[in-house]
């Protein structure tokens, strides 16, 4: 979880606690508004101490358990304005991937440079259709979620439109790991890795594979976008990370950097390649 996040939730807990302490005709102590909300003590605890993230009913209870019902909307916003930061699997995919693929299109459109690192699959702008669709397949699969891998699939490869406008840059590093991973059957990697060598020649693509033997700085760790210096994405299992703090943003593009310095450009990257597609006849 980020500082930011973390110090928007104590900021949070904060207010629900002046709140309390505030209620028209006298303060109430935690135990006495636990007993109001039929909440554990715990539970004011931890929301006051910024440990729990309160859910909207849960601030809807408080302002109505303190006598003050009109600062709903003020807790409201607060807590939209830092859930906004963190967008869980859970709720982004309860539409489907379509949705979140339209919406990572409208980042790029509005980006001029787009750095990327991926650690263990292709990256989305650079993937073939029957690649991208078993991804979403598989994700839709492990989170129960929406089975809408060709609709997804067709706004992934609209993002890849970009890849032919000469203002755009796309910064892309990946580590060989994603070259072998056989998230999909042989033939449709193998068209993949065949891809990955055609993009090597375009102007508006920089792609560097950090080969297994390379001496690394830092791990390996999971995937994220930088977009213009402006948002980073960052993955994980459970969420997306959007972060928009300079210190966060300068955090994940000098990760980026560091993990280039071990990473192999143009011919040699197109042999690292080139070797993954060859090894894929033992399947």
């Amino acid at each position: 979880m980020s500082t930011d996040y973390q110090q928007a939730r104590a900021a949070l807990g904060a207010r629900l606690r002046e709140l309390r302490m505030s209620r028209p005709g006298g303060g109430l102590t935690g135990t006495q508004l636990a007993r109001r909300l039929s909440w554990p003590n715990s539970k004011i605890s931890k929301l006051e101490n910024g440990r729990q993230t309160a859910s909207p009913e849960d601030l809807r209870a408080w302002a109505t358990a303190t006598d003050q019902p009109g600062a709903f909307d003020e807790l409201h916003a607060l807590l939209k304005g830092f859930e906004s930061h963190i967008r869980s699997w859970r709720r982004q995919l309860a539409s489907g991937h379509r949705p979140v693929q339209e919406t990572w299109n409208a980042e790029v459109a509005r980006s001029e440079v787009v750095y990327a690192w991926e650690e263990a699959v292709v990256a989305g702008i650079l993937q073939t259709p029957d690649y991208a669709r078993h991804v979403f397949v598989r994700y839709a699969t492990l989170f129960g979620s929406v089975q809408d891998a060709d609709d997804a699939v067709r706004a992934r490869m609209k993002r890849q439109e970009w890849l032919y406008e000469p203002e755009k840059k796309f910064r892309v590093i990946m580590w060989e790991a994603a070259l072998h991973a056989l998230i999909c059957p042989p033939p449709v990697l193998a068209a993949q890795l065949d891809r990955l060598m055609g993009t090597i020649g375009l102007d508006t693509v920089e792609l560097g594979i950090i080969p297994f033997g390379a001496p690394l700085k830092i791990p390996p760790a999971n995937g994220f976008w930088l977009f213009d210096q402006r948002l980073a994405i960052a993955e994980d299992w459970h969420a997306e990370l959007w972060l928009e703090d300079t210190d966060a943003i300068t955090t994940y593009l000098r990760v980026w950097h560091t993990l280039r310095e071990s990473a192999v450009y143009g011919s040699e990257a197109h042999a690292v390649i080139s070797r993954a597609r060859r090894g894929l006849s033992a399947h």
